[in-house]
Order: C-alpha cells, then structure tokens, then sequence
C-alpha cells in the first residue's frame, strides 16, 4: 500500500471538499493543488471526477428530506414541479455548452496560469457585484420561476472556465439577478447534483479505460475525505450566509491568483500544466 499516494489522495479530498461549494473554485484549486504535489495528468482527471461525485454526495445527504419529498411529489405536487423544472433549466446552458466546448476548454485552459486569470478576474467580479445596490426580489427556492433558474444557469455555464468557480457564478450570477442570498447559495447547492452527476457519468463513459481496481484505496480515501470535508463546508456556509457577504473570498480569490502568478514569473515554483 502506498501510503504517501493515499496521504496525496486525503489532501486532494480536502481541497475538493472544501472549495467545491465556495465562490473560489474546486476545479482551479485541484489543478494548483495537483501541480504542486506531483498528482496529475490523465488518471489525476478520472480521481478528481470521482472525488467530485463524494463532494455532491455531501449536497444529497444533507438536503435528503427536501430531495426525497420532490422525488415523492413530481406526479402531483406543483412545488415539486416546479422545483425540478427549475433545476432542469438552470442545467442544460452549461451542459450544451460543455458538450459543444469542453474538449477545447480542456486543452487550452486547464493550467495553471489560466487558472490564476480567472481567480483574479472571478474576485474582481464578486466585489463589484457585493457593492452595488441590490434588493432581493425572490426571497427562497421555492419562489423561483424558471426565468430566474435560466438566468443562473446561464451564470453557471461560465464556470465552464477553470478557476471561474461553479458555485462562484451561480451565487454571484444569483445575487446579480435578484435572488437573496440564501436562495442563492442553497439553489447552488440543489444544481450543483444534476450538474455533477452528469458531468461525472459523462466523463466516467469517456475515461472508463483508465479505471483500475488497484486505485480504489485512493478512489475511496478521496471519495471519503471530500464527503466529510464538503458536508461541513455546506453547514458552516448556510449559516455564514446568514449575516456576511462574500468579500472575503473575493480578496482570497485576487490574492492566490496573484501569488500564483508572481511565483509563476519569478520562477519561485514549477506550475507545470496539468
């Protein structure tokens, strides 16, 4: 058993778990993260793919209640309904567009200097977004109409790019469309399942050669660590968002971005590609 690649595996697992549901991108941070621990290229995508599916297993164990009683509504509740409409909407702008794009997006972008641009250009966003004027027009979820589920969906295909943040941009996108800011974050959390788990079986099919049953320790290590990681990531934010705004993690973003780049220049560290 190798156990330095099972400690690469948990450290991995904490950066999925912990940055998947906050505004700084999990995708970005894997791919720095990666870099710096020696943890990349082909068969590092296919142990990110499946430590992403036990972050959102985070999402679906805590918000089991409000999952299962849609799942035992859709015949004939209309808040259920609506509630999954909302959801399929809010998906497909990202899915068409990484299905048109993705292998481009991938070939080009998935480094670590793009990475840092967006980091840098996602924080600047965010401070933009938290001073201007805002009014809250749709209070909760369930006050959502599909117009609004469109409008983050839209917001959500810009994390397309590495290091924008998925949950970054349809918090923000949220914020800037009129949600609140619980309906935002906790609608981020609902899409975050359909998207993951189709992006996840998507890249599952098109990978499935390098799956290996000797990577299951470091599979399962991850898949663990990121579930437990992102499960008190989810509940500390729900109630963080009840009195602060996202600022912090604007700054946060510009800083790292930053760094990433100065050290890039400089030849400080070795940000290869991953």
């Amino acid at each position: 058993m190798d156990w330095v690649l099972l400690g690469k595996a948990a450290v991995l697992g904490v950066v999925e778990g912990l940055t998947e549901f906050l505004p700084v991108s999990s995708t970005g941070h894997l791919i720095l993260a990666g870099d710096l621990l020696g943890f990349n290229g082909e068969k590092a995508k296919v142990f990110e793919l499946v430590i992403q599916t036990g972050a959102m297993l985070a999402i679906v164990w805590e918000f089991r209640v409000r999952f299962w009683r849609v799942l035992a509504g859709l015949a004939v509740d209309r808040a259920a309904q609506r509630f999954a409409l909302n959801l399929l909407v809010a998906f497909l702008p990202a899915a068409v567009l990484g299905l048109a794009f993705g292998r481009l997006i991938k070939s080009q972008l998935f480094s670590a200097i793009p990475v840092a641009l967006a980091f840098v250009v996602g924080g600047l966003i965010i401070l933009w977004v938290e001073k201007r004027p805002r009014r809250a027009v749709v209070e909760s979820v369930d006050d959502m109409t599909w117009r609004d589920a469109l409008k983050v969906g839209i917001a959500q295909a810009f994390a397309l790019i590495p290091g924008t943040s998925r949950s970054g941009a349809t918090i923000i996108g949220g914020l800037l469309f009129g949600l609140s800011r619980r309906a935002a974050t906790e609608f981020s959390f609902f899409l975050a399942v359909p998207t993951l788990v189709a992006a996840g079986a998507y890249d599952f099919w098109k990978n499935r050669a390098l799956f290996d049953s000797g990577d299951m320790g470091i599979f399962a290590v991850g898949s663990v660590v990121a579930f437990l990681s992102a499960l008190a990531c989810v509940r500390w934010l729900i109630r963080y968002v009840a009195s602060h705004d996202f600022t912090p993690f604007a700054w946060y973003r510009i800083a790292f971005g930053l760094a990433v780049l100065l050290t890039a220049y400089a030849g400080l560290v070795d940000w290869s590609a991953g």
